[in-house]
């Protein structure tokens, strides 16, 4: 099934505009899920939408919004005066500016899109955007509105589309001083920074997403198996803390720790072919769609252990 475009609109440089559809770039629908259930009956937990002060439950098209001034007194904001405000930005997305990428704070960063042509036309003017945001390797600013509320949003090229990730306001970024300012400060000796670095250096690599495994994930769903096949559960050994006295002598053992690993990661490479994030795969849970098709082709991402 082709996907869902969360938003289509209008793409425009100036007097340069194209039709274009945006598409969430993530997904969480993969991981496990919960519902609420009643613990007598096994039922699920159902929510109504119910009057505060007269419990009655409320239908969908007496609910209206209100903004809260003080308690108990609101002001009711209805879908039509919402749609009087409409701006520009619901169905256009004007680029301001461009900026250096290294400019954006990360903190600033909400989620990213997937922008492509909306249609059959607009894919020659949606590619001179494109190819002038790569040429001049900048970052473009523009805005949209998603989910009813205009965002900032940084587009840049990823292959034949561009990928927009919304930006915070500043308000919503709050101060690192009120996190920071008790920090004591501290002289690290040169001793400690060197041995620090060393580690550092034999933990050097190159991000590679693969090769990371949503560990609680995995408990999860070997948690799940265990109990559809009637076997006990056993609570793991937690880790024991450990209260670093010497700060050197943590480091030097450290730097011995990390060594030994690296050694013994060459010869586990030759002895095992499998692919990053391959797991051995369970029977599935009722629902969930069995990965098949990793043991017929090497997949394009790595394999999920299947519950």
């Amino acid at each position: 099934m082709a996907p869902r475009a969360n938003r289509k609109g209008f793409l425009r440089l100036s007097l340069v505009t194209c039709p274009v559809a945006l598409y969430p770039a993530t997904s969480e629908s993969e991981k496990i899920s919960f519902n609420q259930l009643n613990r007598q009956t096994g039922h699920r937990i159902k929510y109504l939408k119910v009057d505060a002060d007269t419990g009655d439950e409320v239908p969908n098209e007496d609910i209206v919004k209100g903004y809260q001034l003080e308690k108990n007194q609101f002001i009711e904001v209805t879908k039509e005066e919402l749609e009087e405000i409409a701006l520009e930005s619901m169905r256009t997305i004007e680029i301001d500016e461009f900026v250096d990428k290294a400019d954006i704070d990360p903190r600033y960063l909400i989620r990213p899109y997937y922008i492509r042509p909306d249609g059959k036309v607009g894919h020659d003017a949606f590619a001179v955007i494109r190819e002038t945001i790569r040429e001049m390797n900048k970052v473009a600013i523009g805005r949209v509105v998603l989910t009813n509320r205009e965002h900032i949003i940084a587009l840049e090229p990823m292959d034949k589309g561009l990928v927009g990730t919304l930006l915070r306001y500043p308000y919503e970024v709050r101060s690192e001083r009120e996190y920071f300012d008790e920090i004591q400060d501290v002289k690290v000796t040169k001793d400690m920074l060197d041995l620090a670095k060393h580690i550092v250096s034999q933990k050097a690599g190159r991000f590679d997403p693969n090769k990371f495994e949503d560990h609680y994930e995995t408990a999860l769903i070997d948690l799940i198996n265990q109990k559809r096949a009637g076997k006990p559960i056993t609570p793991k050994e937690r880790p024991a803390a450990t209260n670093v006295v010497d700060l050197m002598e943590a480091l030097r053992r450290s730097v011995g720790k990390e060594a030994a690993p690296a050694k013994a990661g060459k010869s586990a490479k030759k002895a095992k072919k499998a692919s990053p994030g391959q797991k051995e795969m369970l029977m599935p849970i009722e629902g969930k769609k069995p990965q098949e098709a990793a043991a017929k082709k090497p997949a394009a991402k790595p394999q999920r252990k299947s519950a």
